[in-house]
């Protein structure tokens, strides 16, 4: 199969060691154009964040992005525009495809509950790379749904008067601001057990490189 096809192979049908796509180009493309938009948004937010803290803490200036609020707040800016068009077109092509179908349904509790005692026993096995176990399923459909609430949090921190009713729903701009801060910080644990993850089964890391 050629690796430039919008077209996922059957989960269920293709062994990871026959060498087949197991990532179409796609996919990979925008999964790496997410990752670094992600990366200057949390870094830059970060910078933002000092400016104004909602807690009693800071983040160290050599995590953040920016230099200062202004510039934090440029680098926030251009990487949301990257971020929210990469992203828009990936759900589209991800329901176009039939991949959100086929890698992320059917989501039962039975099956999450078993395969989350396997994982915490180290029991899970990962030699089937073309489809997901429940586990990733669950995470992959929330940190969607945490994407979604970040951009809407976003936008009523970002325009609180012309997007006035988000905000309102949100609690106001105050609350806003920490339902923001908490999808981010949901995001960057997901990134995080994804970056583990990913050290653990490498050849899972190569597919998302080479597609193979």
């Amino acid at each position: 199969m050629s690796t430039t096809t919008l077209t996922d192979p059957a989960p269920t049908t293709v062994p990871a060691e026959s060498g087949a796509v197991l990532q179409p180009l796609w996919v990979r493309v925008m999964h790496w154009i997410n990752a670094a938009a992600m990366l200057a948004m949390i870094l830059s937010g970060w910078q933002i964040y000092n400016a104004a803290p909602l807690f009693d803490f800071q983040f160290s200036r050599a995590l953040t992005l920016g230099g200062w609020l202004g510039g934090g707040l440029l680098w926030h800016f251009a990487a949301m525009w990257v971020l929210v068009i990469n992203g828009l077109l990936y759900v589209i092509l991800g329901f176009a495809t039939g991949r959100f179908r086929n890698k992320l349904w059917p989501i039962t509790l039975s099956g999450v509950a078993s395969d989350l005692s396997q994982a915490i026993r180290l029991r899970l096995s990962h030699d089937d790379l073309s489809r997901y176990n429940a586990v990733q399923k669950v995470l992959y459909v929330g940190v969607l749904l945490v994407g979604l609430v970040s951009v809407a949090s976003g936008l009523a921190i970002w325009k609180p008067v012309q997007f006035h009713s988000l905000t309102a729903l949100l609690g106001g701009y105050d609350t806003a601001r920490y339902v923001h801060f908490f999808a981010m910080s949901a995001i960057v644990g997901f990134s995080a057990i994804h970056i583990v993850l990913a050290a653990l089964v490498p050849k899972a890391l190569r597919a998302m490189i080479i597609g193979r």
